[in-house]
């Protein structure tokens, strides 16, 4: 099949749907006579094929494109008819701008009409005209251009009644209530989450996390990490407690991974010395909390240390600085796409970054005016106020917590020498909200054995774990740390279901 018959099989099918004339025999063709000689067909000028067309951006249409004849093939936002002419906005992902169709030499009133009853949210081909506009168009991303449309191609019809409108989906709550402007609730977006997606505010969520994802490959790969795959089907529970998933696995049972602890352990047995990992992670928590998952991405960091757990501790840090630089630095217009829906303060951080023990908070809590015993973990209202604490003595939104209490850590947690009710493990804020829990771990397989018996955890299922222990391992730590957490602690959202593409609760499993 030849490039030209490719091309209209894959266009012919939606112009003909629209009922604008039998297309045209090949994209190098004479345009159709429907539409006022310029709403149907499926190619471009006479002599152009389509696969060599130009397809432009919308975000790199700026005034010094002004007068260039240009392809785009974008979204149809919106669309208002008025009298010889029609405006429509076009949109990219976050991008979108004016476009204009009006009676003249190259439209007819046909054309104007044809395109004014484009239904919202179809994929179109526009062949226009950049110019430069007298005055900002403050409604659209692209400010100072507007399109004249020559030509104008359905690709792809959407349907006439949307589940949701895009407008109402990125108004701020309660924005626009005394004028009776509609807003859309969480579970609409999300029983219509590939339509929210398209949203400004969605696509822009949805870049910075990846950033983020990138900021940690990139920062973790410089320092000399490897990135490992570890299973995601595993015979005990990788974390010990209830919250597990079981699975049936042929003629026995299965859990999925509460995280990948053990393997990246037996990583670092194996001489790796420094891995990091990003996949998914199960919890069976039966939380319906504004940040509680049964599924989540988990970035998780493990690696050898010479002389002291801190070491780790100086190493996640600096990982998660970098990546909040990185988000400051080159995701500004995310940022603002969000705080527009969703106003925040800027994320604060120090360097060095702000480490205070455990002890210390609990001095901090008592202050002010709660009770609570020196071993006993905190509470999610104790964990808020303790940043809100933080925030004002030290005006950061990112610290550490450090020494915590034996009791309340897993098994393979390394017991502080210096005080056997205490550990080496540490657990990492951001506004006030966990994102990393981490440790020293456990590198004597009779001390493993040993706290692995007083958690009641059955030996027989960890054996391989614990044997890797057995022929010399080095002192080790690292962390996991929750990606949505990150960016909706970041961003200053307050639904962890807003960072989460598809998000798993206990009481949502579609789409």
């Amino acid at each position: 099949m030849s490039r030209s018959s490719i091309c209209l099989a894959a266009l012919s099918a939606p112009v003909a749907a629209n009922k604008l004339g039998p297309p045209s025999p090949a994209c190098q063709a004479q345009p159709s006579g429907t539409g006022g000689g310029r709403g149907g067909g499926t190619g471009g000028r006479e002599g152009l094929s389509c696969t060599d067309r130009v397809l432009v951006r919308v975000q790199d249409l700026i005034p010094e494109k002004a007068d260039q004849l240009i392809w785009l093939r974008a979204r149809v936002h919106t669309s208002r008819a008025k009298g010889k002419q029609c405006f429509l906005v076009l949109r990219q992902q976050q991008f979108n701008l004016q476009a204009l169709v009006a009676v003249g030499d190259r439209a007819s009133k046909q054309m104007v009409k044809f395109a004014a009853n484009i239904t919202k949210e179809s994929i179109v081909d526009v062949e226009a005209f950049v110019r430069t506009v007298e005055q900002k168009i403050e409604s659209c991303s692209q400010q100072d251009v507007e399109l004249h449309i020559e030509r104008i191609f359905v690709i792809s019809q959407a349907e006439p009644r949307l589940p949701l409108q895009l407008e109402d989906a990125v108004r701020p709550d309660g924005d626009g209530e005394e004028e009776g402007r509609a807003t859309v609730n969480q579970d609409t977006k999300l029983d219509n989450r590939v339509i929210d997606l398209r949203t400004t505010t969605s696509q822009a969520i949805f870049r910075l996390q990846s950033g983020v994802c990138q900021l940690f490959r990139d920062t973790l790969t410089e320092k000399g990490f490897v990135e490992i795959q570890t299973p995601k089907i595993i015979s005990a529970a990788s974390e010990g407690g209830a919250n597990v998933f079981t699975v049936s696995y042929f003629k026995t049972s299965a859990y999925l991974a509460q995280s990948p602890q053990l393997y990246k352990q037996m990583c670092i047995c194996g001489d790796f010395e420094k891995v990091f990992c990003v996949g998914p992670v199960f919890r069976a928590e039966d939380s319906n909390t504004h940040r509680h998952l049964t599924e989540f991405v988990g970035l998780d960091i493990e690696m050898a240390f010479s002389y002291h757990y801190h070491e780790v501790i100086d190493s996640i840090t600096d990982t998660m600085v970098r990546i909040f630089k990185g988000l400051r630095d080159n995701f500004q217009t995310e940022i603002q796409t969000v705080n527009k829906q969703f106003p925040s303060e800027p994320f604060k951080f120090l360097e060095p970054t702000l480490r205070l023990e455990y002890t210390e908070a609990v001095a901090m809590l008592h202050e002010a005016g709660v009770e609570m015993g020196d071993e006993e973990d905190l509470s999610t209202p104790n964990e808020k106020l303790l940043g809100r604490l933080v925030k004002e003595k030290y005006d950061t939104d990112f610290y550490v917590l450090d020494k915590y209490p034996l009791a309340v850590r897993p098994f393979y947690t390394m017991p502080d020498p210096n005080n056997p009710k205490y550990s080496n493990s540490y657990d990492m804020f951001m506004r006030g909200e966990e994102i990393l829990s981490g440790a020293q771990r456990v590198h004597d397989a009779q001390l493993l054995t040993d706290r692995a018996n007083h958690h009641q955890i059955d030996l027989e299922k960890i054996k391989a774990y614990i044997d890797s222990f057995r022929y010399g391992a080095p002192p080790h730590g690292g962390g996991g740390i929750g990606l949505e957490r990150v960016c909706m602690l970041y961003l200053g959202l307050h639904n962890i279901r807003q960072t989460s593409m598809f998000p798993r609760d206990p009481k949502r499993l579609t789409p």
